[in-house]
């Protein structure tokens, strides 16, 4: 009997083992399955942190793209502007040296004509006067009022003074042709100096002195330089652009203002009472010192002056530098002056294309460089540089 309760027991506790065994068999199985759910929700997770950040990449890299399209848009929108006002200007400037030029050759083709005509009609008073040396009282009266000599002697010289007035009229004609080159919008061979004439004489106006304010003086340091190949008209618009600026930079300028400024003096001679005669003579003292101090400063000052310098690199680049010695332009405005848009002029007087659209002509039309160089109150010089000749340009740009 005891025999057959210690198998009993041990059955049992056998089948007691294999319940346990399974029971641990399906925790593990549980914990297995607890950690494969683990791994896949990390997994899930993981990849809907790289979707996400994919997607973020991608809005970012089409919001950049967006910018640059604005930015080109702005560009572009910027280069129809100007371009649409400086063809309006070549228009308007062709248009009026066209119609300068008719009359003006008609007048200066017929003074060498009047002047043989006149200068045969005073041979002719000549020779009258030595036959006839003893005219009637009529004509005597008559060749005394219009003062006959004086009249022979200053016919010639005034008709050789309207011929050269002619020339001068026929020469600035010439220059507005140039400078509009309505006809020459393709690569020309040009002479860059008549370029820079011809922009001159547009802007000859802003340069003379009037009775508000002194002159501009123009230093023209030219180089011996070979034909350029390049598109003439806008190249002249750069250079309008930039000398426009300079005229501007001076006319903003400290030492302008000082130079327009008039130093009024009054006279000292009023007797003084006893025991006001020694302030008054210190004020006066005093007041000569400051007066005499402002007319050291305005003569020590240097008169506004634009120099302009052309050169001939080794490298067979045309170098053009305008220099002013204006108030400068700070670093800060330095780094944005080739911004479409971006001016520091006020209202109704820039629109801030200027020098953009000429940092295109030259960087992007004629494979050049447009450079500024400037510090507050040590002027600006900005310096345009080119090839000689375009294929050199063709290969910068590529």
């Amino acid at each position: 009997m005891e025999q057959i309760d210690y198998e009993k027991k041990i059955q049992a506790l056998e089948k007691a083992n294999r319940v346990l065994q399974k029971k641990l068999e399906r925790s593990e199985v549980n914990a297995l399955e607890q950690d494969e759910i683990q791994s896949k929700k990390q997994a899930l997770l993981r990849q809907v942190i790289d979707e996400l950040g994919e997607s973020e990449r991608n809005l970012q890299q089409k919001s950049r793209e967006l910018e640059q399209t604005l930015a080109n848009l702005h560009r572009v929108q910027a280069k129809m502007v100007q371009a649409e006002k400086m063809s309006a200007l070549g228009v308007l400037v062709a248009g009026v040296a066209h119609e300068i030029n008719n009359p003006v050759n008609f007048i200066h083709g017929n003074l060498i004509h009047v002047r043989e005509y006149s200068q045969d009609l005073l041979n002719l008073i000549q020779l009258y006067e030595q036959h006839y040396p003893n005219p009637a009282p009529e004509i005597q009266a008559e060749s005394e009022a219009v003062d006959l000599d004086f009249l022979q002697k200053d016919l010639i010289k005034t008709l050789d003074s309207m011929k050269i007035g002619t020339d001068r009229i026929r020469q600035i004609v010439l220059n507005l042709r140039n400078f509009s080159r309505m006809d020459e919008a393709e690569v020309k061979e040009v002479d860059v100096h008549e370029g820079i004439d011809s922009t001159l004489l547009i802007l000859q106006h802003r340069l003379k002195a009037r009775s508000d304010r002194p002159e501009i003086r123009l230093i023209k340091d030219y180089s011996e330089l070979p034909p350029v190949e390049c598109y003439p008209g806008p190249l002249n618009q750069v250079l309008m652009n930039v000398l426009a600026n300079a005229i501007d930079a001076l006319e903003d300028s400290p030492q302008f203002s000082i130079l327009n400024s008039k130093l009024v003096t009054a006279p000292q001679d009023v007797r003084l009472s006893a025991h006001i005669e020694a302030s008054k003579a210190q004020s006066a003292t005093d007041a000569n010192q400051t007066q005499n101090s402002k007319l050291k400063t305005q003569n020590s000052l240097p008169p506004p002056t634009i120099r302009i310098h052309t050169e001939l690199s080794p490298s067979k680049q045309i170098t053009i530098r305008i220099t002013d010695n204006g108030c400068g332009i700070p670093e800060t405005v330095q780094r944005r002056l080739f911004d479409p848009f971006f001016t520091t002029k006020p209202v109704g007087k820039g629109t801030g294309l200027g020098l953009s659209i000429s940092y295109d002509i030259v960087t992007e039309k004629h494979g050049g460089q447009l450079k500024c160089v400037s510090a507050p109150g040590k002027g600006t010089e900005f310096m345009v540089e080119i090839p000689l000749y375009q294929a050199q340009a063709e290969k910068l740009i590529d």
